[in-house]
């Protein structure tokens, strides 16, 4: 078996870790053997340049726990012929209102801006020098296409419910205490499986389920439970890693082909790419797509319909429904999704308990049904079923002045919205 070189020997001996899970004071950790000794040499040379440029990550301003690229991309095609949304002007809305959302979302490092109502975009603004056809960078505002592409599954019988044991696919599951993860628990985060952290211990699962060439085998065989599954609510990119798994079991199709083929061709969508472990390997479902801004949006339309697009449809009947239903270990969380929920002013996408990473709320959203992707930099798609609104804003992280404030999109636009055009009841977030 052949041996690491210097450095990685050096980062073996003494790592810099961080860990971001309550109450842990160690990380899981796997031998030697266990994380190179199956594989090819050319394993340890990819691994190396992925924890080096890990390492570098903070001081290129990258945020820690992310890659500044990606360096296996694979396509990620749309639809053959993609025609624009539907647009006019936005005579629903307050010029006024319109104005003030845009503004801010220039004021926020925004990428993209864009406001659908009614069954139209009335607002499309893009900043600096991207253009409608430019890729973001996703982080997990991939999350929500997992929830997606697992509808459409169930959708076409490769998947019996969302409360089929994982297991039915993971056969190596079976009989262990992983056999009960349901397939819902994957979306909604209550899979049982280890916390979200941080590390660049070579050795660390987190490293290792993050940056391996086969990071799909330390999911699968070495991602450790800490709950029994569906008691607890714990944020986890392993958890949403593995639909990738779960996907291709049951479809025979790659996670990336069936997005392409089973969602984005179907959405009229443009494609992108997405980063696979390596050449032909496995993609990373809970992160890391890199898609046009109008994908998202047209994902949040067909939620917003409830799974029907242009007549067809594409999820089953109260699937989207599911989806935007909380669970009692957080009220904030739904399937792939956050919802309204009780009115909190810091929340995020952790464990209710954990204080770090919370978007500030500066008041309740104004319609209690909404719901939202969520993506690390504050990227975000609300979606506003009783307004018949979605809205989207991708880019990077906000600077801290003005200070990122999660409700004030949704709701400066709903105020700016004609009071002929507002529901009969307006229900506000509790």
């Amino acid at each position: 078996m052949r041996s690491p070189n210097r450095m990685l020997l050096s980062w073996l001996g003494a790592a810099a870790v961080s860990t971001a899970w309550a109450g842990a004071d160690s990380q899981p950790t796997v031998s030697h053997e266990t994380a190179f000794g199956p594989y090819p040499p050319e394993v340890y040379e990819r691994y190396e340049a992925r924890l080096e440029a890990y390492r570098r990550g903070p001081a290129e301003g990258t945020v820690r726990g992310g890659l500044a690229r990606y360096d296996t991309l694979e396509p990620v095609p749309g639809a053959a012929d993609p025609q624009p949304l539907p647009t006019r002007a936005a005579s629903t809305i307050s010029p006024r209102a319109i104005e003030a959302a845009r503004d801010y979302a220039r004021s926020v490092n925004s990428s993209a801006f864009m406001v659908w109502h009614r069954g139209a975009l009335v607002e499309e603004t893009y900043f600096g020098d991207v253009r409608r056809s430019s890729l973001i960078v996703s982080r997990s505002l991939a999350k929500p296409i997992t929830a997606v592409a697992i509808g459409r599954a169930l959708a076409e019988g490769y998947i019996e419910s969302l409360d089929q044991p994982v297991a039915d696919f993971v056969t190596e599951w079976a009989d262990s205490d992983k056999a009960e993860i349901r397939v819902r628990h994957l979306l909604d985060m209550r899979s049982g499986l280890l916390p979200q952290g941080f590390s660049d211990d070579p050795l660390s699962i987190f490293s290792l389920t993050y940056l391996h060439p086969h990071h799909e085998d330390f999911l699968i065989q070495h991602y450790p439970l800490t709950h029994p599954p569906g008691t607890r609510y714990e944020y986890s990119n392993a958890t949403s890693e593995l639909v990738a798994v779960l996907i291709e079991r049951a479809t025979g199709r790659r996670y990336h082909d069936w997005v392409s083929e089973a969602v984005l061709e179907l959405l009229g969508s443009p494609g992108g790419s997405v980063w696979v472990n390596r050449p032909g390997g496995v993609a990373h479902a809970g992160c890391c797509i890199l898609l046009p801004a109008e994908a998202w949006m047209r994902l949040g339309v067909l939620l917003l319909q409830d799974g029907v697009w242009e007549g067809r449809r594409l999820l089953a009947p109260g699937y989207v429904h599911e989806m935007r239903t909380p669970t009692v270990h957080n009220p904030h969380a739904g399937m792939g999704v956050f919802v309204a929920g009780p009115y909190k002013e810091f929340r995020g996408s952790f464990h209710p308990d954990i204080e770090r990473s919370r978007a500030w709320h500066s008041e309740p959203y104004l319609a209690a049904d909404t719901f939202l992707f969520d993506g690390y930099g504050n990227q975000v798609v609300y979606v506003v079923p009783s307004y018949d609104l979605v809205i989207l804003r991708t880019g990077g992280s906000p600077p801290k002045e003005p200070r990122w404030d999660n409700a004030f999109l949704p709701n400066t636009i709903i105020r700016g919205i004609d009071v002929k055009l507002r529901p009969p009841v307006q229900r506000r977030q509790p």
